[in-house]
């Protein structure tokens, strides 16, 4: 038997091992076996809206497909014709593959970038988005230099384990990775820019009472982030681990087009993804996928000497772009478990049903999002069970919920 035989024989005895962790992290509080009512979409969202959104999306879901199909394409050409870089470099091969990631990870950028001009000129066109063409391309540098820097240090970690440890190195390696997403986690606040404090005396007595509702330990800071200037969509997001969470409230969300109801019910779910542990478990997600990722880049990368070469690095990026895309399916369903279940726990912290149903209107209106895609589309694109889905959750929630406490929106 040869190595790579006795490699892919120790990946499939560990195969049932990442299966049970996988079915153990995918336990939610959504009751099993709750029956979604049906939503004639056309009757709550109103026929023309769901028409616009379903046309707005086609542009979109083209524009995916063709960028992945060009990223990939650089990708592969790299990895065929990166190795030539590695021979003329004098910067040793750990520097060397430090550079040849950073090269890839700029081809990718701009392999993306001519399709996140046509996005936003589609948004803009549809009177979603304000930014800018110059500040689309440039006003994220922040973000992409954090890329940056994230993926040299795990290519230099790896390649370092990869000349100490031989073909071990994907055990640590995958470790690397998640704790480099794990870091990310815990700094973020820090990365976010023009956000201030919510100044809301009722909306952050509300916060204070679905956190206790919901058995959170401690105070999470509430913040608004004002991108009224760029996009007229309205979003929230929860972030943070331990003394950095936050919850952050985009200001279109405030601007008066959803009722106080609506804004608490968004405050009840960013609150329930803390108290989902969601974060955590978005980590120990990411872990279990490195885990095959960093076994198939060990095999696939042998035939050029391994991770600890430097002319591996191109074919271990292709590789990496090409195994997490194909598990796009896999974690978008992981995403819209948790949004699940954070929709749950706010209907029952708020135990206003309504409030839900014009939430999910008010974003469809805001976003154009699509209330009920085609089933192909939610599972390469959907983070977040569709509109009409949630919608259909509230009535499902109201169900169980009168015939034991009256109505479903009492206090």
């Amino acid at each position: 038997m040869t190595r790579t035989h006795r490699w892919l024989a120790v990946g499939v005895l560990l195969a049932p091992l990442w299966l049970l962790a996988a079915w153990l992290l995918g336990d939610t509080a959504v009751p099993d076996g709750l029956e979604l009512p049906p939503i004639d979409t056309d009757a709550v969202f109103g026929a023309g809206l769901v028409d616009d959104a379903a046309d707005y999306e086609v542009f979109l879901y083209v524009a995916w497909f063709l960028e992945q199909a060009v990223r990939l394409g650089v990708l592969l050409l790299y990895a065929r014709k990166g190795v030539r870089f590695a021979r003329e470099s004098a910067a040793g091969p750990i520097g060397t593959g430090v550079l040849l990631g950073m090269l890839g990870l700029g081809l990718a950028w701009l392999a993306g970038l001519p399709f996140t001009v046509a996005r936003l000129w589609w948004d803009r066109r549809h009177e979603v988005s304000d930014v800018g063409y110059v500040e689309a391309i440039v006003g994220d540098w922040l973000a992409l230099g954090a890329t940056f820097v994230s993926i040299s240090f795990a290519v230099l970690v790896v390649m370092f384990l990869a000349r100490l440890i031989g073909d071990f190195w994907w055990i640590p390696g995958a470790a690397v990775f998640t704790g480099i997403v794990a870091f990310f986690v815990v700094v973020s606040p820090y990365l976010t820019t023009g956000a201030d404090r919510l100044d809301d005396p009722a909306l952050n007595a509300s916060a204070e009472r679905y956190e206790e509702s919901q058995g959170v330990e401690g105070d999470i800071p509430v913040f608004v982030e004002e991108v009224s200037g760029e996009t007229s969509e309205a979003n929230a997001y929860a972030t943070g681990l331990g003394p950095t969470r936050r919850i952050y409230l985009w200001d279109t969300l405030l601007d008066g087009r959803f009722d106080d109801d609506a804004e608490e019910m968004v405050l009840a779910h960013e609150i329930a993804h803390h108290s989902g542990g969601h974060l955590v478990e978005t980590i120990w997600w990411f872990g279990l996928f490195a885990l095959p990722s960093s076994y198939l880049l060990m095999l696939v990368t042998r035939r050029r000497g391994g991770m600890g070469a430097p002319e591996a690095v191109p074919l271990a990026l292709f590789v990496t772009v090409t195994f997490y895309l194909a598990l796009t399916p896999v974690q978008n369903l992981v995403s819209r478990r948790m949004e699940a279940e954070a929709d749950w726990k706010a209907l029952e912290s708020t135990r206003d049903p309504d409030a839900m149903r014009r939430l999910m209107r008010g974003f469809a209106e805001t976003s154009l999002g699509n209330p009920s895609p085609p089933g192909w589309a939610k599972v390469l694109f959907d983070t977040h069970p569709p509109l009409a889905d949630r919608i259909s959750m509230a009535e499902a929630w109201r169900v169980r919920s009168e015939p034991a406490g009256g109505a479903a929106n009492a206090p």
